[in-house]
C-alpha cells in the first residue's frame, strides 16, 4: 500500500469532513478546560493566524469563531449583519449551498432577491448589474465561492467589483475554498468571509469561522442578531474582552486539532503550496477518470481543485454491464476510499474530492481501484455491502 496512515480504515475523497494528518488527530488526545489560559491562548493564536494567512490587516479585520458546522457560520453572518426591516440581500445561486442561504434568509424573515443560474454556469457581471439596477433596495450581496454541489468555482472578482461600485456589503461563503485557493480578501473588499474548520485548513468538524471588517461588525451586527447563540457581535465581544473565551462551551478537541492544522499549513508553505498540491491531485484524478471512460460535468475553465463531479455512465465503461453507483461506492470503500454521491439536480452523478491530507500518490492508488472495478466489470452480487 502506498499510504503511511495508521489506524485509518479508509481515506475520504470528499470536500470536508476530509482525511486529516496523524498529528491533527493526535492533537485531540488531550482534554482542555475552556477557562484555562493555555487553551484560551491557543484560541487567540488561531484568530491571529487566520488573519495572517489571509493577509488581512488586524487594524481593519478581525476573526470570530462560531460553534457548529459551516452553515451555523453562514446563518450567524446573515442573521447578524442584515436588518430584517430595512435591508435586503441579493443571493447568488448555482447550487445547493446558495439555495441554503435562501432558506436561511426565509427562515429568518429577511428580505432577499435571488439571482439563479444553472449549476454548471457562473454569474456574469452584466447579469448581476442588471439586478442591482432594478432592485435599489438591495443592501447586501451574498455568494458561494466554491459550490461543492458540482465543484464549480465562482469568480469573486466581477461580483466584488459590483459590490464596491454599488456600495453593497459583500458576504462570501468560502467554506470549501479558504485555505486551498488564494483569496485576496482586502483587495476584493470582502466584508464577511465564512469558512469551516474541516475544509482546506484540514482540521475536523466542530466550528466555523468568520473573517470580517471591524467597521462592518460595529455598523451592522451590534444588537441585530436574530439568535442568541449565533450572535456574531456577541461572540466577538466575548473573545475580545476575555481573550480566547467563547460565550458558550467551545468544541475544545476540534480547536486543538485546528491549531495543529494551521501549523501544518505553514509548514507546507502556506496557501500557495497547498493550492498547488490540490491542483495536482485534481488534474491526476480527472485525467485518470477520463482515461477510464468517466466524463466530468463542469468545464475545465470553471472547475475547482476542491471536488469534481463525474456523470454516471449508462454502462460500466467498456462493458455491457449497467453502471450502478451503490456497488461502485461499496467497492471503493472496501478498498479504502470513500467518495460522495452526486447533488446535480437533473443528472445522475457522483463526486470525488481532491483536498485534505491527500497527495498525488493517493490519487494514483485510488485510480488503480477504479480501474479494477471497470476492467473486472464488478457486479453488485460480487460486493459485500
Amino acid at each position: 500500500m502506498l499510504r503511511d496512515y495508521q489506524n485509518v480504515p479508509y481515506l475520504l475523497l470528499t470536500p470536508g469532513p476530509l482525511s486529516t494528518s496523524p498529528d491533527v488527530r493526535s492533537a485531540m488526545w488531550y482534554d482542555s478546560c475552556t477557562w484555562d489560559d493555555d487553551y484560551k491562548n491557543i484560541v487567540s493564536d488561531i484568530r491571529r493566524r487566520l488573519l495572517h494567512i489571509s493577509d488581512c490587516d488586524p487594524a481593519i479585520y478581525t476573526t470570530v469563531l462560531m460553534q457548529g458546522s459551516g452553515t451555523f457560520g453562514v446563518e450567524s453572518v446573515l442573521g447578524s449583519s442584515i436588518h430584517a426591516n430595512h435591508d435586503c440581500v441579493l443571493i447568488l445561486v448555482n447550487g445547493v449551498y446558495g439555495k441554503r442561504m435562501v432558506e436561511i434568509a426565509a427562515t429568518l424573515k429577511l428580505r432577499y432577491v435571488i439571482c439563479e443560474v444553472d449549476e454548471n454556469q457562473v454569474f456574469t457581471y452584466d447579469t448581476v448589474k442588471a439586478i442591482l439596477d432594478k432592485h435599489k433596495e438591495i443592501t447586501h450581496i451574498a455568494m458561494v465561492h466554491c459550490e461543492t454541489t458540482t465543484g464549480i468555482l465562482n469568480s469573486l472578482e466581477p461580483i466584488a467589483k459590483l459590490a464596491h461600485e454599488y456600495q453593497k456589503h459583500f458576504i462570501v461563503d468560502a467554506m470549501s475554498s479558504f485555505g486551498g485557493v488564494n483569496i485576496d480578501i482586502a483587495n476584493l473588499h470582502i466584508d464577511f468571509l465564512i469558512s469551516s474548520a474541516n475544509k482546506c485548513i484540514q482540521g475536523v468538524p466542530g466550528f466555523s469561522f468568520v473573517i470580517l471588517k471591524k467597521e462592518k461588525l460595529m455598523e451592522l451586527c451590534k444588537d441585530n442578531a436574530k439568535s442568541l447563540s449565533l450572535d456574531l457581535y456577541g461572540q466577538w465581544n466575548e473573545m475580545e474582552k476575555d481573550a480566547g473565551k467563547w460565550r458558550y462551551t467551545s468544541p475544545t478537541h476540534a480547536v486543538l486539532a485546528f491549531h495543529q492544522a494551521l501549523l501544518e499549513l505553514e509548514e507546507e508553505g502556506g496557501i500557495a503550496a497547498r493550492s498547488n498540491r490540490y491542483m495536482k491531485n485534481q488534474q491526476i484524478l480527472v485525467d485518470g477518470m477520463r482515461a477510464l471512460g468517466f466524463e466530468s460535468y463542469i468545464s475545465n475553465d470553471l472547475q475547482s481543485a476542491i471536488i469534481t463531479t463525474f456523470l454516471e455512465p449508462e454502462m460500466i465503461p467498456g462493458t455491457s454491464h449497467k453502471f450502478l453507483f451503490k456497488p461502485f461506492y461499496a467497492y471503493l470503500k472496501n478498498h479504502g476510499f470513500v467518495i460522495y454521491p452526486g447533488k446535480v439536480a437533473h443528472k445522475n452523478s457522483f463526486r470525488i474530492g481532491s483536498i485534505g491530507y491527500l497527495y498525488p500518490k493517493d490519487i494514483t492508488y485510488f485510480l488503480s481501484h477504479v480501474k479494477s472495478f471497470v476492467t473486472e466489470a464488478v457486479l453488485p452480487m460480487d460486493i459485500n455491502y
